[in-house]
């Protein structure tokens, strides 16, 4: 008994140990990723290729061999220019004396990181299309669709007709009279079915176009200027909170100001990226819409100021409810932690913007009626959102096990109240 408890235990400790080292060997230290830092850290004034507010960085290992300078320059550029060196004293004079950012925190490996970047950077070729939408136009199958109903109509009504001769031989054959001849439009049963037909397809109709009154989804406008959440939301990253914060805080999400816009594209005025198209195929010409945009509000990127007198852009709204509807984004967005691509669907994708969604009553009710509440749970050790400590039962039940989670319907989300007064 003891040898077998003792031969128990270091079969235990040896599996432990080799867990342990199949832990170590599955997680190796990752190292930084320079696209991403690149992106987070100096694209606002840096393109490896092109000069923004700063100077083209690809070949920087070239033109500043001495690496320990580099990092130097990079964590403290203050430090360097009050050494008195030549050649940054000279970029800083040569870019209008605007100081760049200190990176004191940023890790020799991370800078590493950001500089094999910038140097194995390629500049994505114009031709090469990912976009969502194809050059050539989607296919269209209605008119096939429609030849075969018509081939299979035919064919039924072929079989209607030789059942319908087979009967008058067979009754011919056992002498019983055929009945008198009633035309199509004096037959009751052809006069019934015909009205059934119609008044459900009527019906049918009806309600459909009433269901559908106010509702807008698969909707796309026009912009006045072509806006690509996929290249923004999507490539970049940019968060929707950046641009759309009063979903965070109010009822509306807004649109930004053009000038919000500008905090970026007074810098970024030519476009690099992969070619652009619209719905129907039809090619967009990046650099002209940021043209647009530097119209709208009198931006002159050659001389960096604002020579003319802005004007807004007229947007097109997609998303719209009815008056007698309430809506917040922010006790949805923040309260709620719902996802804009919930609603939205996925907007990261998306060129030009459409409705995903009815956003219809219904489809509003059955989303509260499976969605779950950040409800806290001590059974489970999860705090939760502490407004919800309003519903002691529904805590007694999580904590009893008579429920798993609860849900918005379960606090009221379901009553007119809450959407309509």
């Amino acid at each position: 008994m003891c040898c077998r408890r003792l031969h128990s235990g270091t079969l235990l400790l040896i599996l432990f140990f080799f867990g342990l080292e199949e832990g170590r060997a599955q997680s190796p230290q990752s190292s930084p990723d320079g696209k991403s830092l690149f992106q987070s850290n100096c694209a606002q004034c840096h393109n490896p290729v092109s000069v923004v507010v700063g100077p083209a960085l690809k070949g920087v290992t070239q033109r500043v061999p001495d690496q320990k300078l580099l990092h130097d320059w990079i964590h403290n550029n203050v430090a360097v220019l009050h050494s008195g060196n030549v050649y940054f004293n000279n970029l800083y004079n040569q870019y209008g004396r605007a100081p760049m950012n200190t990176f004191p925190g940023m890790t020799d490996a991370e800078i590493d990181a950001i500089l094999n970047y910038v140097e194995t950077y390629a500049q994505p070729l114009a031709a090469t299309n990912t976009s969502n939408y194809p050059n050539a136009t989607q296919e269209d199958h209605t008119v096939l669709y429609g030849i075969c109903t018509f081939i299979l109509a035919l064919f039924f009504f072929g079989l209607y007709l030789v059942n319908n001769n087979l009967k008058r031989l067979a009754d011919e054959k056992r002498g019983v009279p055929p009945p008198p001849h009633i035309p199509i439009y004096r037959n009751k049963f052809y006069i019934a079915t015909a009205s059934i037909l119609g008044m459900g397809l009527t019906g049918w109709w009806l309600t459909g176009a009433g269901l559908g009154l106010g509702r807008q989804q698969g909707y796309q406008p026009r912009q006045p200027i072509f806006f690509s959440h996929r290249i923004h939301a999507g490539l970049n990253q940019i968060s929707c909170l950046l641009c759309h914060g009063n979903a965070w805080d109010g009822k509306q999400a807004s649109v930004p100001s053009l000038n919000f816009c500008m905090n970026c594209h007074a810098a970024i005025t030519v476009y690099h990226g992969e070619r652009l198209t619209r719905p129907d195929g039809s090619p967009v010409d990046p650099n002209e819409e940021i043209q647009k945009l530097l119209s709208y509000t009198g931006y002159d990127p050659a001389t960096g100021r604002y020579t003319r007198e802005g004007k807004p852009a007229e947007w097109v709204r997609i998303h719209n409810l009815p008056d007698f509807v309430f809506f917040s984004h922010a006790q949805h967005v923040r309260t709620g932690s719902v996802q804009c691509q919930t609603c939205h669907g996925p907007i990261q994708k998306m060129d030009e913007v459409y409705q995903f969604a009815t956003l219809s009553m219904g489809w509003c009710i059955n989303c509260h009626r499976t969605t779950r509440v950040d409800f806290p749970d001590s059974a489970r050790h999860r705090p939760g959102n502490a407004f919800y400590s309003l519903y002691p039962r529904f805590g007694r039940e999580l904590k009893n096990g008579d429920r798993d989670s609860v849900t918005v319907e379960d606090i009221g989300g379901t009553e007119c109240y809450k959407c309509h007064y």
